[in-house]
């Protein structure tokens, strides 16, 4: 099973905006707390980098304010509040994650998905037709 983090992101690189990072957009629910405050709340994600998120959810936060964000197949991630705008906000977190499975429908692993059929989508074995 792969690691949903990266072992070796150069945070000084990868958080502070001097290296290009590929972000995805998406719109996916996910439960965050202010650590400090033990206050929390569910943010819409509306993008995801390995080194962070954008969110937008009617809370209050303060830049530098330390949160943690419930990622789908992910788990627990720390971080920090980046910026403040409006509803919006950006966390920088602690350790970089794989965006990739965060996207993964719950459940869905690396192997490959069997394919079930509805009893309509079946076709009918011809040796057991009845002919008239």
């Amino acid at each position: 099973m792969s690691s949903p983090f990266f072992p070796d992101l150069n945070k000084a690189t990868a958080l502070d905006g001097s290296a290009e990072r590929a972000r995805d957009s998406l719109m996916l629910k996910a439960e965050m707390k202010l650590t400090e405050q033990g206050k929390s709340f569910e943010a819409r994600v509306r993008n995801l980098s390995a080194g962070g998120l954008m969110a937008e959810g009617a809370v209050r936060v303060e830049r530098g304010e330390k949160v943690e964000v419930n990622l789908r197949n992910v788990g627990w991630v720390t971080g920090k509040v980046a910026w403040v705008t409006e509803n919006r906000f950006g966390v920088a977190f602690d350790q970089a994650v794989d965006p990739k499975i965060v996207r993964k429908p719950v459940g869905q692993n690396n192997s490959a998905i069997s394919v079930h059929h509805t009893a309509a989508q079946r076709r009918p074995d011809p040796s057991k037709l009845r002919r008239f």
